[in-house]
């Protein structure tokens, strides 16, 4: 069995408004193994979107490459935007090295809510993924299980779902985006909304249609 562990502690600025909430990197990330055009920090496989959709959306001109310019770049975007990065998996066990959520075994979490806790000014978590088995929102409603203080109040059902909670006197809105991941891709192609986007626009692709998707809730 592989022990795949979280190779980045949470990144949270002080005064962080928003936290970006995924799972974990892809294992080669822990082995330290980079391929070309990773960068060594959060959500940095050049397999994944997350920084090109941030890109297109504020204009960062990022580089993608395993320098420590790229690593600045990114957070000094996040220091400036008040977001932060605190994904919900300290590691996993796993018998096939990959980076499917589905293959996560024996899975340690991190303590959200006391990360929440010591970081008061945070109003907002962005789950990079739905309630899918081991997704982020999955993670997190398994924290929260059995904390009866903690109830998620829903907001909207719609893509991306929106859910409210209080913690101590302070409410705090999840929102589910669309995963940033290639294997999300299918699913964007069957969803109402994006067929509708892509009759009006036939050069839309799936891509875009997350730009669109996670642009509001960025950068409000």
């Amino acid at each position: 069995m592989f022990k795949h562990f979280h190779p980045y502690s949470p990144y949270i600025p002080e005064g962080t408004k928003k936290l970006i909430v995924g799972t974990l990197p892809p294992p080669r990330f822990t082995m330290r193994e980079f391929k070309e055009g990773d960068v060594d920090f959060c959500y940095g496989s050049r397999d994944g979107q997350l920084w090109v959709i941030l890109n297109r959306i504020f204009n960062l001109n990022l580089k993608f490459k395993t320098t420590e310019e790229a690593i600045q770049q990114r957070k000094d975007f996040l220091k400036h935007h008040q977001i932060g990065i605190c994904d919900m998996v300290e590691y996993a066990m796993r018998e096939k090295i990959d980076a499917s959520d589905l293959g996560m075994k024996d899975v340690k979490l991190r303590n959200m809510i006391h990360i929440l806790k010591e970081n008061p000014s945070v109003d907002t978590l962005l789950f990079t993924g739905g309630n899918s088995k081991n997704g982020p929102e999955y993670f997190f409603r398994k924290h929260i299980r059995g904390k009866k203080e903690i109830q998620l109040e829903r907001i909207s059902d719609e893509v991306p779902r929106i859910h409210q909670f209080t913690l101590e006197g302070r409410v705090i809105t999840t929102v589910s985006l669309t995963a940033p991941s290639g294997a999300a891709n299918r699913a964007v192609g069957s969803m109402q909304y994006y067929k509708y986007l892509k009759q009006k626009n036939p050069d839309m692709n799936t891509l875009d249609f997350r730009v669109l998707q996670y642009e509001p809730y960025f950068k409000t």
